[in-house]
């Protein structure tokens, strides 16, 4: 983190990453608890298959629909704001939802609705914090940063929002959202302290928005690196989506856990999770991002095939852990490559076909995995999952090579600006 020199020219410890991560954290929190919530309400509707994979589907489906329209709007409007009313809504969406759930309202298309209402104003809430992050550290410190949010991801989603919204459910099935509502209020409460406008400065009036959209999207087609790594993000997602959908099955079902164990299971991802966090800037002191990326792929693909083969509940945990591990890792780096690679007055718009090919994936893939599970069986989906990955970090290794100088060498660039205001375009 950078430092701020106040009027007085006194020298001012820059906060502004704390008080976002602080925000990012509990926001996170909010979304752990609701993404064990979630399934386990839906499963207490329904144990169909398709069913329960369609509504993991349809948390991500606004991704696919809406994070073009939301990466060109969060290039529009100041990132803090947009973020602060995105956390709002959230909390008051959730809040409808735990009053719905005390009354015993429930019903899964309902539940389809709701997840498909916060997804949709997650894009806004998600897009705009990642813009934020070149603005407020500089350069050099991007993959910190990185590890740091995914940190702060890991910590809100799995390794206190998992449990808690395993525990909390199985007590009082409306607890987790009562809970998840307010992480998301506090979160918006902790973004007013982070001072300064965070619009991105634009030359004369600003352009309409199918221009916005048609020039992050011609940004990317320029760049093969970023082609490639949009395309290799998109099959990891898709891939290891086919299995995570059906998570909650394979937990209750497979391994026999209750709603409470659950959480737990959860709880050893988010572990797993804060290693991958914490190792991935050290690793890519020592060996190139390439092999880094390659080997975290690999991690992914041997975690979730051999879950198909267990039947035992703590080597399934500690499988999942690995997965957790080796994913998170390759979110770091991905990220920091995105942070270094994109231009500051571009990044919502570039974001925005990011998510929409990545994230869109994720209701494919989750589609995919409930049709393979009705087909075969929950294991048989996880097996897949494996041999696809193990397939992608060959063939990723090899479409690699010759990009791995030049994302190797992008600790070299220039330093944004770390005032309040914007960085300059092009930084």
């Amino acid at each position: 983190m950078g430092s701020a020199r106040l009027p007085g020219g006194e020298v001012a410890r820059d906060r502004r990453l704390t008080w976002l991560l602080g925000s990012s954290a509990l926001s996170n929190l909010g979304d752990g608890i609701g993404k064990v919530a979630f399934p386990l309400l839906g499963a207490s509707l329904t144990r169909d298959p398709v069913l329960i994979a369609g509504l993991s589907a349809t948390a991500f489906l606004p991704w696919l629909l809406f994070a073009l329209v939301s990466g060109a709007l969060v290039d529009r409007v100041d990132r803090r704001k947009a973020m602060l009313l995105a956390n709002t809504s959230r909390a008051v969406i959730v809040g409808a939802l735990a009053v719905l759930v005390l009354f015993d309202a429930t019903t899964i298309w309902l539940l389809y609705a709701m997840a498909l209402l916060i997804g949709t104003v997650e894009t806004i809430a998600d897009s705009a914090a990642q813009a934020l992050i070149p603005a407020v550290v500089p350069r050099s410190g991007l993959e910190s940063a990185n590890g740091k949010l995914q940190s702060a991801e890991i910590v809100g989603q799995t390794f206190l929002g998992g449990p808690l919204g395993g525990v909390t459910f199985a007590a009082f099935a409306a607890l987790p959202f009562v809970l998840n509502s307010a992480g998301f209020a506090i979160a918006a409460i902790f973004l007013l302290a982070i001072r300064g406008s965070y619009r991105p400065k634009v030359e004369g009036p600003a352009p309409k928005l199918r221009v916005q959209l048609a020039e992050g999207l011609g940004w990317v087609r320029s760049r093969p690196l970023m082609v490639q790594l949009v395309a290799f993000a998109a099959a990891l997602a898709l891939t290891s989506e086919l299995a995570q959908a059906l998570l909650v099955l394979y937990a209750l079902e497979d391994l026999g856990l209750t709603s409470a164990a659950f959480g737990v299971f959860a709880l050893v991802g988010g572990a797993g999770g804060l290693v991958g966090a914490a190792v991935a800037p050290r690793l890519t002191r020592v060996l190139s991002r390439r092999a880094v990326l390659t080997s975290a792929v690999a991690g992914c693909a041997v975690a979730f095939g051999v879950m198909g083969l267990v039947y035992e509940p703590v080597s399934a945990a500690l499988l999942f852990g690995v997965f957790a591990a080796s994913v998170v890792t390759v979110n770091v780096i991905i990220g920091a490559l995105r942070h270094a690679l994109i231009p500051e007055h571009l990044f919502g718009r570039v974001l925005g076909v990011w998510r929409t090919a990545v994230w869109g994936a994720i209701p494919i893939g989750a589609l995919l995995g409930g049709v393979l599970a009705a087909w075969l069986n929950t294991r048989a989906v996880f097996f897949i999952s494996g041999a696809l990955q193990l397939g992608l970090a060959g063939a990723l290794w090899a479409v690699m090579a010759k990009f791995e100088a030049e994302i190797d060498s992008l600790d070299t660039a220039g330093e944004p600006a770390l005032s309040g205001e914007s960085a300059p375009a092009g930084a």
